[in-house]
């Protein structure tokens, strides 16, 4: 508990226990990562915050000092604690730091102090050693909050000390560093001049100025370095100011300001200019191609020369080492991976006898840089040469440096680039940072091509005519299997579209069906309560026929009503029975023809699943075979690259002939098997559109007989209506006959009941039966 009983100290109400708590911390946190952790989860970061406030800020005294210092070792080199900062949300409360007023004449020796702290403070939580999405994210949050904004408004204004102005183009430099949206907003910022001009070309005409400050100047360097850094649309706007056909006259542009620099008197801008132009073609092979676009006018009355040839003017006439060194780091930059810039280069015919000349002379400690460079410069027309000009193919141009340099003298003079002791300081961190003007040589982003290029120039310099053949008889069979995988995955993507879309189909289909199942079931369902309604009326109907035709006989010899209204009504009963009985062999044979419709397509969609599995898992095992057959071709282009370079075994080449015959008979019959492959493919396809057309077929089919069954269902209802008005007739004319017989009662008629007349026809029922017998 005792950094928990320190970090209270911060706390004390008397100012000298707390100024002294904040130096011991200071010693203690000065390395110690456990202890950052822990003093950062004590609330540090709000009680040094809330110090600096109170002291004033950048106006304030030493105690400012000594908490920016602590803060400094709670985050430099520990994401941990650059996190917890982040995610705390105290990146949002540096921003007041750093506004300033109009009026910057005057500052003190402690605001400078302080103010250089908090931008290096800012530098250390996006600093390009940290990492990649931490970095990122806090680059996020500084525009988001408003404090990239407020750095450049201090960039752009007027009265800030040298010292303060460097530091904060290094800031916004690493703020900006790999950030789309930062750079872009970079790019839109203007100085407040008239006419207002942009940043970026402000901060060039400093870098190309040689009376400005050094350290001034390579900080506009970084500047532009990192506004450039994995931004190909802020590439492609600085070349287009070289292009004639954006060339403004009357205003000055940041191409215009490069061109310059490049060409100048003074060595140091050669070389920053050379290094900038070089980032505007990092990875970028559009832009590498449109600068082969751009002319030079050099005087009045001469042609326009292109700006390559000028560059290797500049260099024939043996200008200063460091003009030289920023030419030849421009040029490796630009024709490398780009075939027509090396076919350009070559076309001048005085270009490779010069270099040529430049690697085979034995000159000073100060060349051997420059030859280095030269060396690394032919290698790249050897590497990335398209073999179109038939004056330097690849072959001619080895036998070039056989017979004029030599091959171990070519190589050597090559290693001089990454023997040198600058190219080691340089290859540590992206920001030149260099003692002296005379030590700036490397850039960063070079050393990183050099690594690249070095030893595939070696191997391309020592291969022989007929390794060339035998490399490119095997570049030519990887090629033609890579576009056999190729088309494999093509045809696996296909078929994988296939299944699933069929897989949704069956889904869909699948569902349909139940739906449809549901509502047969329902209508079967109402089916049966309609027969049972109509099964119950059938009895009561019988019921009342009888009751209907004995009253009907009494009343008709009491009264002489007419028998014929009675008979209509019977005739039309019997009418309605039959064609109540149609109606439902109607919609049973309805019925029976949805339920083979439905467990036809079933029983169809079942078939159709269980071959696309069949098919499913072919396809996983081609992938499978193919993916090894692809191992096995890495394998054997590694292999076939170091026999190139290395005298082979000939147990191993014994085994590297196996291994090729093995792998030649499995892609023979891996052909074998794509064909098979292919006519499954195409039978399941035909098959598809079949069941497709069977689909189509049943549905149409099903949707008649849904129309059919529902019309059916219309006249059973109809049907019923017609029975419930005949009820509704037959009860009144029960009703009738019931009061005749009363009336016929209440004048003295002896009248029989329902029970006599039942008595009476089970007598002569009886008596009938006894004739009979007699």
């Amino acid at each position: 508990m005792g950094v928990s009983r320190l970090m209270d100290l911060l706390g004390d109400s008397r100012e000298v226990i707390r100024n002294d708590g904040l130096l011991l911390l200071q010693q203690l946190t000065k390395s110690n990562a456990a202890i950052q952790k822990i003093v950062a989860f004590e609330n540090a970061f709000e009680r040094l915050l809330d110090i600096i406030t109170e002291e004033g800020s950048s106006d304030g005294g030493i105690v400012v000092e000594d908490c920016l210092l602590l803060l400094l070792n709670l985050l430099k080199n520990n994401s941990s604690n650059q996190n917890f900062f982040k995610e705390g949300s105290y990146i949002q409360r540096m921003k007041p730091w750093f506004e300033v007023s109009d009026d910057n004449s005057g500052w003190s020796a402690q605001k400078v102090t302080n103010l250089h702290l908090m931008l290096q403070l800012v530098r250390v939580m996006v600093s390009p050693v940290n990492s990649p999405g931490a970095t990122a994210s806090c680059q996020k949050s500084m525009y988001q909050c408003g404090l990239l904004q407020q750095l450049c408004t201090i960039l752009m204004a007027t009265g800030v000390p040298a010292d303060i102005l460097t530091e904060t183009i290094n800031t916004v430099s690493e703020v900006i560093r790999g950030s789309q949206v930062n750079q872009d907003y970079f790019a839109s910022v203007n100085a407040p001049s008239n006419p207002p001009r942009p940043a970026i070309v402000v901060l060039l005409m400093s870098m190309v100025n040689e009376r400005q400050p050094f350290v001034l100047r390579c900080a506009v360097l970084y500047c532009f370095q990192c506004f450039l850094y994995k931004n190909q649309k802020g590439q492609g706007e600085i070349v287009a100011t070289l292009l004639p056909s954006t060339i403004d006259a009357n205003s000055i542009s940041a191409g215009q300001l490069l061109c310059g620099g490049l060409f100048s008197a003074d060595s140091l801008s050669n070389w920053c200019a050379a290094v900038a132009l070089a980032h505007a073609l990092q990875d970028n092979l559009t832009q590498k191609e449109q600068l082969l676009r751009v002319q030079l006018a050099t005087s009045l009355g001469k042609p326009p020369v292109s700006l390559l040839q000028q560059c290797t003017n500049i260099l024939s006439q043996g200008s200063k080492v460091q003009t030289r060194v920023g030419l030849l780091m421009l040029l490796c930059t630009w024709i490398s991976n780009c075939p027509i810039a090396v076919t350009h280069f070559l076309h001048n015919q005085e270009n490779v006898p010069f270099l040529t000349a430049q690697i085979s002379e034995n000159l000073g400690e100060d060349e051997r840089l420059v030859q280095g460079l030269c060396a690394l410069l032919l290698g790249i027309c050897i590497y990335y040469n398209d073999n179109s000009l038939e004056n330097y193919t690849k072959e001619k141009l080895k036998q070039l440096i056989e017979k004029r340099i030599g091959k171990e003298n070519f190589v050597e003079k090559l290693g001089f680039i990454t023997k040198h002791e600058l190219y080691s300081r340089a290859a540590q961190k992206p920001q030149p940072v260099f003692p002296s003007p005379e030590q700036m040589l490397f850039d960063h982003e070079f050393t990183k091509l050099v690594k690249e290029l070095e030893g595939v120039i070696t191997k391309a310099v020592h291969k022989s005519s007929e390794e060339e053949k035998k490399e490119e008889e095997v570049k030519k069979t990887l090629e033609q299997h890579d576009n056999i995988v190729t088309q494999y995955k093509e045809l696996i993507r296909e078929q994988d579209a296939q299944i699933q879309e069929l897989k949704e189909q069956v889904a869909s289909m699948s569902s349909q069906n139940e739906v449809m199942q549901t509502t047969v079931t329902q209508q079967l369902s109402q089916i049966q309560q309609h027969k049972d309604q109509y099964n119950i009326l059938k009895l009561k109907l019988g019921k009342d026929n009888q009751s209907q035709s004995n009253g009907q006989g009494d009343v008709s010899q009491v009264n002489g009503l007419q028998t014929e209204e009675l008979t209509q009504l019977r005739e039309e009963v019997e009418e309605l029975r039959k064609q109540h009985t149609l109606l439902q062999t109607l919609l049973g044979d309805k019925d029976t023809l949805i339920d083979t419709l439905v467990s036809n397509r079933l029983h169809t969609y079942l078939y159709l699943f269980v071959e696309l599995e069949a098919l499913r898992s072919q396809v996983q095992s081609q992938s499978a075979e193919i993916n090894q057959l692809s191992t096995e071709r890495q394998e054997l282009l590694r292999r076939a690259e170091a026999g190139s370079s290395d005298v082979v075994p000939s147990t191993d080449s014994t085994i590297d002939a196996a291994k090729m015959a093995e792998l030649e008979s499995r892609l023979s019959a891996q052909t074998t098997e794509k064909e098979r492959l292919k006519e499954e493919t195409k039978t399941l396809s035909e098959s598809r559109a079949d069941l497709e057309q069977q689909l189509a077929s049943a549905t149409s089919t099903v949707a008649i007989l849904q129309t059919e069954k529902t019309k059916l269902q219309t006249e059973v209802q109809e049907s019923k209506k017609e029975q419930d008005d005949l009820l509704m007739l037959l009860a009144d004319q029960d009703q009738k006959i019931h009061s005749l017989k009363l009336r016929l009662k209440g004048l003295g008629e002896t009248v029989e009941d329902e029970d006599d007349l039942d008595a009476r026809d089970q007598t002569d029922d009886d008596d009938e039966e006894d004739e009979d017998e007699d």
